[in-house]
């Protein structure tokens, strides 16, 4: 080690060179305290005194960066305010419905597929907001074929949350798709079928929130209450789904600052 690095980082045990036996090998776990010694000389000799990062630009694409707001959610438009036993009963309801998912996860999980259902992989974007809301909604078209009356299709409207669908989904996953999804609607109308899907990856996510989690449940409970203030038809179903999405983040997953107040 040069001196001018010496002097930056000062031994903090110094160590003074011992006599070892003539068959000394460094690359065997040491039997004695000086040979233990010595070997962390030669590996710190050994390492260079710039060390360059290898970095994958393709993993910088995605936006790193977490943002976690602190304002709460605008208020219940007049007369839809939650009463408080309202918003415990959705949160008992919500509980017993992941504690039955966690219970027969497994079970789910082994079930097969339709020939029809390919999940897209997690990294997948454009693959699974399609997956979700269906072509006709990701591509914001409403003209129906006259063949489409014959059956659903699914490629069109969205494939709903299936247990058989959801139980494959590792955390990584559930919280890549939530994240997408959450992006759409942020520029986006509310539709039933993402209600769906935003309750059932709600269901999946495990306590306690990761960081990235934390801020995006939240994000959603903001987007829920602009949506719900903007809502000019006053959509009583509609502005219920979104009010309970509100409770289940504020509630459940203990965001109380987002909640709304008691009617």
């Amino acid at each position: 080690m040069e001196s001018g690095v010496e002097e930056l980082m000062p031994r903090l045990l110094p160590v003074d060179d011992c006599d070892l036996a003539e068959d000394f090998d460094p690359t065997v776990p040491p039997r004695t305290p000086q040979e233990y010694l010595k070997r962390v000389q030669i590996e710190a000799a050994r390492c260079p005194d710039v060390v360059v990062a290898q970095i994958d630009p393709r993993k910088l694409k995605k936006k790193q960066t977490v943002n976690i707001s602190l304002s709460g959610c605008q208020p219940a438009p007049e007369g839809y305010s939650p009463t408080l036993k309202w918003q415990q009963q959705q949160v008992a309801n919500f509980s017993a419905v992941r504690q039955s998912l966690n219970k027969h996860r497994n079970h789910w999980r082994s079930q097969h597929l339709d020939s029809n259902v390919t999940m897209p992989k997690s990294e997948d974007e454009e693959g699974w907001k399609k997956f979700c809301l269906g072509e006709r909604v990701y591509s914001e078209t409403d003209a129906l074929s006259d063949n489409e009356n014959l059956g659903i299709d699914y490629m069109k409207v969205g494939f709903p949350p299936l247990l058989s669908i959801v139980s494959r989904m590792n955390q990584a996953t559930v919280t890549s798709v939530l994240e997408y999804l959450i992006s759409w609607f942020g520029e986006k109308k509310f539709t039933p079928g993402l209600g769906r899907w935003l309750y059932a990856l709600l269901a999946c996510l495990e306590k306690p929130l990761l960081p990235e989690a934390h801020s995006l449940i939240r994000q959603l409970a903001r987007r829920c209450s602009e949506v719900r203030v903007l809502e000019e038809s006053k959509n009583e179903e509609q502005i219920s789904a979104l009010t309970l999405i509100i409770c289940l983040v504020s509630r459940y997953f203990d965001q109380r600052d987002l909640a709304d107040e008691p009617a």
